[in-house]
């Protein structure tokens, strides 16, 4: 796999990714959701944290939200061009298509995450109760550096009361799959996926 087709596989992702995020932005309120299927709902939610809708702060508690929300954007933001370094060079080196390709799909869904996290707080306004705006004439919701990241697919495949004896979680109801992603989540995914299912193939010394 060239550079010019990874470069375009993450254009198109990007595209992808954004579009569907400035549409669900500028269509729904925070928390709302389309039923499409029994399994599937678009359900728009915001997450300002790390993985799993967790904050910084959750583990280090003398930092605050907003210092916590700044260092991790910036982390993201290096973290970006690092990645971007790893695929140029391992398509120079002409790797596996399959290590090319895993790489161009991470760097991909991360800075399609990090779009939102540096621009989307000065882009909108914000969506609690209301519709947002691209551009709003009072300014956006936040500063730069302060966005919030949109999700907006949701599948619950199932629901299901666990009986008492189950270990940890006994007499709670499990819904599965409970997590909120987007399109740069799925992205990031797959390529990690790939680099665990496909490691060999992946990390051939033979040239491509």
């Amino acid at each position: 796999m060239s550079l010019k087709k990874a470069i375009a596989l993450i254009i198109t992702i990007l595209l992808i990714d954004q579009i569907s995020k400035i549409y669900i932005k500028t269509h729904f309120t925070l928390h709302e959701s389309v039923e499409v299927f029994s399994w599937f709902k678009i359900y728009f939610i915001e997450n300002d944290g790390m993985a799993w809708g967790t904050k910084i702060s959750d583990f280090v508690s003398f930092i605050s939200d907003r210092t916590a929300k700044i260092a991790l954007t910036l982390f993201r933001v290096i973290a970006i061009f690092g990645i971007g370094y790893w695929l140029y060079d391992v398509a120079k080196k002409q790797s596996s298509k399959v290590l090319i390709l895993a790489v161009a799909l991470i760097f991909a869904g991360a800075l399609g995450n990090i779009i939102d996290s540096v621009f989307y707080g000065v882009l909108f306004d914000d969506s609690i109760n209301q519709v947002a705006t691209f551009l709003p004439e009072a300014g956006g919701y936040d500063t730069l550096l302060h966005g919030r990241v949109v999700d907006m697919l949701y599948f619950p495949l199932f629901e299901v009361d666990l009986p008492e004896w189950f270990p940890f979680y006994g007499g709670k109801r499990f819904n599965f799959f409970e997590p909120v992603f987007n399109i740069a989540d799925m992205a990031i995914s797959t390529g990690f996926i790939m680099l665990i299912v496909f490691n060999k193939k992946a990390f051939s010394k033979e040239v491509k």
